[in-house]
């Protein structure tokens, strides 16, 4: 199973938060699925998902998107997401 949680920051602040759920296990190969439908869910464009984010969230269980990581023009500083499903 598959738990993000997923922030919009713009200043410093959470814009938006979300926490995506699937049943799926995670696989590199399908992790641009999964921010796809992040994405729509936050309505945000999808950014550009290159083997740096993957292996960023693979090794650190987190990833950063800037705003250079998208073809469209964002109003917000980054995208972060988070692997919700660790237990501290």
């Amino acid at each position: 199973m598959i738990r993000i949680w997923a922030r919009v920051i713009k200043n410093h602040k959470i814009q938006k938060s979300f926490v995506y759920e699937s049943i799926d296990n995670f696989h590199k190969e399908t992790f641009y699925l999964h921010m796809q439908e992040i994405c729509h869910r936050l309505d945000i464009p999808t950014p550009v998902v290159l083997s740096y984010h993957i292996n960023s969230y693979v090794e650190f269980f987190n990833c950063k998107f800037l705003p250079r990581d998208f073809v469209e023009s964002v109003n917000f500083d980054a995208l972060e997401i988070e692997d919700a499903s660790i237990k501290s």
